[in-house]
C-alpha cells in the first residue's frame, strides 16, 4: 500500500474514534436540512403571485425544497471542509505531527492528498444523509440529472475540500481555523445562496454574495437539480477556485 492510501486510512480510523466529531460531521447536513428548511423555506412562489405580488419571485419559482437542498449539499461539505478540517491540520501542526511525518521522509503531496481523500470520503457520508433525508421527509423532488448532479458535486466538493485545505495551511493557530472557518460557514449560508432567499436580500449583501467563493459552487449544484442543465461559467469559476486554493495549501505549507 502506498503512502497516500495508507495515511487516508489511518486518518479515517482516527477520525471515526472520537465520536463527538463524527456525531457533528452527520448531524450538521440534517440539522442544516430541517432547521434551515423551517426557517427559509416557508415561502411558496404561487402564494405570492396569488397574494397579488407577481414581480417578486423568489426561488426561480422552484419550490423551497428542490431549491435549498442541492445548496444544503454544499453546506454539507463545507461544514467539515472549512471547520474540521483546518482545525485538524493545523492542530498536527501545533502537536509536531507534521514534524515527525516529515522527518520519516513523507511528502507533502501525500499529506494533503490524504487529507483531501478523508475529507471527501467524510463529507460525501454527510452529503447522503442529507440526501436522503430531503427525498424522504422533506418534499424534495429528485434531481433532473442525477448524473450532472454527480459530476457537478465531484467538482463542487473538490472546490470546497480545496478551501479547507488553504485554510489549515495558513491558519496560524488551531483556534484561529475555528474561528475563520465557523465565520466563512455562516457568511456562506446566508448569502450564498443557501439561506434567505437572494430575491429578498438588500443589493449590497446581494453584491457581497455574488463574490462568496461558495456561490458559484452552489449554483453549479442546483442547475441540474432544478432543471437538468450545466452552467459552463459556474463550472470554470468553480474550478478556478479549487485550483488556486490547491495552489495557495502547496506553495504555503509548512511542516512546523
Amino acid at each position: 500500500m502506498s503512502a497516500v492510501p495508507r495515511l487516508a486510512a489511518t486518518e479515517l480510523k482516527l477520525f471515526l474514534r472520537e465520536p463527538v466529531t463524527v456525531i457533528f460531521t452527520l448531524a450538521l447536513p440534517l440539522m442544516v436540512l430541517y432547521i434551515l428548511n423551517g426557517v427559509f423555506g416557508q415561502q411558496n412562489p404561487a402564494s405570492d403571485v396569488d397574494a397579488g405580488a407577481p414581480d417578486v419571485v423568489v426561488y426561480r419559482g422552484f419550490d423551497a425544497p428542490d431549491w435549498y437542498t442541492p445548496a444544503y449539499v454544499a453546506l454539507a461539505v463545507a461544514g467539515f471542509a472549512f471547520i474540521a478540517l483546518p482545525a485538524h491540520m493545523v492542530e498536527y501542526r501545533e502537536s509536531g505531527v507534521l514534524r515527525r511525518l516529515h522527518a520519516s521522509g513523507l511528502p507533502r503531496s501525500s499529506v494533503l492528498v490524504s487529507q483531501a481523500a478523508v475529507g471527501f470520503v467524510i463529507a460525501s457520508l454527510g452529503a447522503g444523509l442529507l440526501l436522503t433525508a430531503a427525498l424522504a421527509f422533506a418534499g424534495a423532488n429528485p434531481p433532473e440529472s442525477p448524473t450532472l448532479f454527480a459530476a457537478a458535486y465531484l467538482v463542487a466538493s473538490t472546490t470546497i475540500i480545496g478551501l479547507g485545505l488553504m485554510l489549515g495551511v495558513v491558519l496560524p493557530t488551531a483556534r484561529a481555523a475555528q474561528a475563520v472557518g465557523l465565520l466563512a460557514w455562516f457568511v456562506s449560508l446566508f448569502l450564498s445562496r443557501a439561506g434567505p432567499p437572494p430575491e429578498v436580500l438588500p443589493e449590497t449583501l446581494r453584491v457581497i454574495g455574488d463574490w462568496l467563493p461558495l456561490t458559484p459552487v452552489v449554483q453549479l449544484l442546483q442547475e441540474p437539480w432544478l432543471t437538468g442543465d450545466w452552467l459552463m461559467r459556474q463550472t470554470v469559476v468553480t474550478a478556478a477556485i479549487g485550483v488556486v486554493s490547491a495552489g495557495i495549501a502547496w506553495r504555503a505549507y509548512r511542516w512546523e
